[in-house]
């Protein structure tokens, strides 16, 4: 059960990672999320139902991730729609697409090979995070960190933050496919539903990182956000020992995720108690 846990916490990380370059970087929520995330997965199921190898088939859904990126993006951007609308969009389109793709609202992977142990979960952690870390250290990624920054900044040392911020959601929710994709692997079927609430558990792994790790470096915050789904994943399986109807899970995630959201208020208020008794 320990390991089990913790390989859905990894698979989750991902999730968290990508929701990280939009939603701590860009500094702007990306609804898209909810729809990248069961394409990835519905994309990966059915090539391997069709025979198409595992790695090739989670490469494509990562591909099909950074498309409905790019078209957030370009929505956002060039169509001048707000950022929370255009992934609302998408989202909404993805649900259709992927009943064209599927065929059907679910699919399963009874008897096909498929991406699934500890060992690929670990991998693909690790890779994705190098690859995040790596990107955000290059001259385009600290032009794209400057965009979330300041934008008007930016733009005046020349940076096209148009295209920082498309870029951004290319990557973003190819990772978040990629997460999808993995994920479903993992659970043995893909479903038109599965994107429900997924922003609340990527949001969930980042806030609670920053929770135990404050402030920190980079990579850091990157690992904390591994550690935090983790820990989430943790959390979630407590709940189910402890009796909780498990059809309310996407309640107690969003409970989670209001108390951590509201533990630095807390804790400011704490100190700044103690600090003025202390005087």
């Amino acid at each position: 059960m320990i390991v089990s846990t913790i390989n859905q916490g990894l698979l989750w990380a991902i999730l968290g990672l990508g929701i990280f370059m939009t939603f701590r970087i860009l500094n702007f929520p990306d609804m898209t999320t909810e729809g990248s995330f069961p394409l990835g997965g519905a994309v990966a199921v059915t090539l391997i139902t069709q025979g198409v190898n595992p790695f090739v088939a989670t490469f494509v859904a990562f591909l099909a991730g950074c498309a409905a990126g790019l078209i957030t993006g370009l929505l956002y951007t060039k169509g001048k729609i707000p950022t929370l609308l255009a992934g609302i969009l998408v989202m909404t389109s993805c649900n259709s697409i992927m009943l064209m793709v599927m065929g059907r609202a679910n699919l399963g992977l009874l008897g096909a090979a498929k991406l699934k142990s500890t060992w690929i979960s670990v991998s693909a952690v690790l890779l994705v995070l190098a690859l995040i870390f790596y990107f955000l250290n290059t001259n385009l990624g600290q032009a794209f960190i400057a965009t979330g920054d300041n934008v008007e900044m930016a733009q005046s040392f020349g940076i096209h933050t148009g295209r920082m911020e498309v870029l951004g959601l290319v990557v973003s929710n190819g990772v978040i496919a990629l997460s999808g994709a993995l994920i479903s692997q993992n659970d043995g079927y893909a479903d038109v539903s599965k994107g429900i609430g997924v922003i609340v558990i990527g949001l969930a792994s980042i806030i609670i990182g920053e929770v135990f790790f404050g402030n920190v470096s980079l990579f850091e915050r990157l690992f904390a956000i591994v550690i935090g789904s983790i820990f989430y994943q943790f959390l979630i399986l407590a709940v189910i020992k402890l009796g909780f109807n498990t059809n309310y899970l996407k309640l107690f995630s969003a409970i989670v995720l209001a108390i951590c959201l509201m533990i630095p208020t807390f804790k400011a208020k704490f100190f700044k108690g103690v600090k003025l008794n202390a005087n």
